[in-house]
C-alpha cells in the first residue's frame, strides 16, 4: 500500500537542501539586482564623460543619452545569449554548478566596467557582465522549481523576485554613498558576489530530479526541440508574451530615470542632488515592486497564474499611460511611479511558471531561452525608444512604450493550464 508524501507546511519542515537552494537562489537573485542597476544608476553622466561632452549642452546630453541606449542595448543582448547558454549549460552540468558560473561571470566584469574608458569598452563589459546575469535567471529559477513544493512556489517566487529588488536598493545605496565621487566608482560594488560563488559549490548539491534525468539513457534534447511537437506549442506563446512585456518593461526601467532627470522641477539642480532625486525615483518603484511581488502572489494562488499574469499585464498598461499622459505634478508623478512597481510584480510569477512548462533536461534551456528572446526584442526596444530623445521627449516615449502591454496581456491568456498551482 503506498504512501503519499506530505508537503511541508511550514519553513521549519523543509529540507536542508530546500532552504540552501532558495538561500543561494535569493542572493544570486539579490546581486543580479545590484550589479544590473548600478550602470542605469550613472549611465548618462558616466557615459558623458567617457565622450567628453558636457550633460548640461543639450547637444552633449542627446549624444551621450544615444550611446547610453546602446550600451544599455548592448547589454540586454548580452542578457538574452547568457540565458540561452547558461541556460543550456544548467540543463549539461547541472543547476548548482551552472548558478556559480553565472554570478563568477556577472561579478567579474561588473568590477571590470570601472576601468573603462571608452564608451565602447564600457559596451563590451556590459555585454559580457550581461550573460552572467541572464543565465543566473534560468538557473535559479529551475533549480526552485526542482526542490521546493509545489504549492510553495507562488511565495517562492514573490520572495525570489524581491531579492532583484532588494539587489537594486544595495545598488540605490551604493550610488548615495558614492554620489561625491567619479561615477565609474560604483561598479567596484560589482565584485562582492563573486564571494558568493565559494559557498553555493560547497553547500548547494545538484537536485535529484537533474540528477534522475540526466543518467537515463537516450539523446540529451536541444534547443531544436523547443520547436518540436507538443513542446513547440509551449514554446511559441511564452517566446512571443516574453519579447512584448520584457520590452515595454525594459523601456521603462531605463528611460523613466532620464525623463526624471529633465523635469522642470529639478532644473538648477546639482548633479548631486539630482542623483539623489533619480535614486529616490528608483527607490520608490523597488519599494512598489516589493510589494507587488506578494500580491501577484496572492493573486496566482486564488486564480492561477494565467489570469493572475493577464490582470498585472493589463494593469501595468494602465499605470504606464496615466504617469505618462500628461505632466504631472512632481509629488503625484512619484505616487503613480509605486503604482508602475506593484505591477512588476507580474515578472516574479514569470519566475516559477515558466520552468515547469519544459522537460527536466530542457528546463533551463526552453525558460532561458524564452524569457531572454524578449531581452533581445527589448534591446531594440530601448534604442527604438530611445530616437524620441532627439527631440527630448522622454514621456512620449514612455506613454507608448505602455501599450505595449495591451498585446502582453492578451498574450498571457495563452498560458498552458498546467502551470495553475495547486491550492493547499
Amino acid at each position: 500500500m503506498s504512501t503519499a508524501v506530505r508537503s511541508p507546511e511550514s519553513f521549519s519542515e523543509l529540507t536542508s537542501q530546500q532552504k540552501k537552494s532558495g538561500l543561494a537562489a535569493w542572493l544570486g537573485w539579490m546581486f543580479d539586482g545590484l550589479d544590473m542597476h548600478l550602470y542605469t544608476l550613472v549611465a548618462l553622466p558616466f557615459v558623458a564623460s567617457l565622450l567628453a561632452v558636457s550633460v548640461a549642452d543639450p547637444a552633449g546630453a542627446r549624444l551621450a543619452s544615444r550611446y547610453a541606449s546602446i550600451i544599455q542595448a548592448g547589454f540586454l543582448l548580452g542578457w538574452a545569449l547568457g540565458g540561452a547558454f547558461f541556460g543550456r549549460l544548467g540543463d549539461v552540468l547541472g543547476r548548482s554548478r551552472a548558478l556559480s558560473l553565472t554570478i563568477l561571470t556577472y561579478a567579474s566584469f561588473t568590477g571590470l566596467s570601472y576601468f573603462a574608458h571608452e564608451w565602447w569598452h564600457l559596451l563590451i563589459f556590459r555585454f559580457l557582465a550581461a550573460l552572467g546575469i541572464g543565465g543566473e535567471w534560468a538557473v535559479g529559477a529551475s533549480l526552485l522549481s526542482e526542490t521546493w513544493p509545489k504549492k510553495w512556489r507562488p511565495w517562492i517566487a514573490a520572495v525570489l523576485q524581491t531579492g532583484v529588488n532588494v539587489g537594486v536598493l544595495l545598488a540605490c545605496l551604493s550610488g548615495e554613498l558614492l554620489k561625491h565621487q567619479p561615477p565609474r566608482m560604483v561598479f567596484l560594488v560589482g565584485i562582492v558576489p563573486a564571494l558568493l560563488v565559494l559557498w553555493i559549490r560547497q553547500a548547494v548539491p545538484e537536485p535529484e530530479e537533474w540528477h534522475a534525468a540526466r543518467h537515463k539513457s537516450g539523446p540529451m534534447p536541444g534547443i531544436p526541440d523547443l520547436f518540436r511537437g507538443d513542446i513547440a506549442r509551449v514554446t511559441w506563446p511564452v517566446l512571443v508574451l516574453c519579447g512584448v512585456s520584457l520590452t515595454a518593461h525594459w523601456t521603462f526601467m531605463f528611460w523613466h530615470q532620464t525623463h526624471l532627470r529633465k523635469l522642470p522641477a529639478l532644473a538648477g539642480l546639482t548633479p548631486a542632488a539630482l542623483n539623489h532625486e533619480a535614486l529616490i525615483a528608483l527607490l520608490l518603484v523597488m519599494l512598489g515592486s516589493i510589494a507587488g511581488n506578494f500580491l501577484a502572489g496572492g493573486l496566482a494562488r486564488c486564480w492561477g497564474y494565467r489570469r493572475a499574469v493577464t490582470v498585472l499585464l493589463a494593469a501595468y498598461a494602465v499605470m504606464m499611460f496615466i504617469t505618462y499622459s500628461r505632466d504631472w505634478d512632481y509629488t503625484l508623478l512619484r505616487v503613480f511611479l509605486v503604482g508602475i512597481g506593484m505591477c512588476q510584480g507580474v515578472f516574479a510569477l514569470f519566475t516559477m511558471c515558466l520552468p515547469p512548462l519544459f522537460p527536466t533536461l530542457l528546463r533551463t534551456t526552453g525558460a532561458g531561452f524564452c524569457y531572454n528572446f524578449g531581452r533581445i526584442v527589448a534591446a531594440a526596444g530601448t534604442v527604438f525608444f530611445g530616437l524620441f530623445n532627439q527631440v527630448g521627449d522622454y514621456r512620449q516615449a514612455l506613454l507608448y512604450a505602455a501599450f505595449l502591454f495591451i498585446p502582453a496581456a492578451l498574450l498571457g491568456l495563452r498560458l498552458p493550464e498546467e502551470v495553475t498551482p495547486v491550492r493547499a
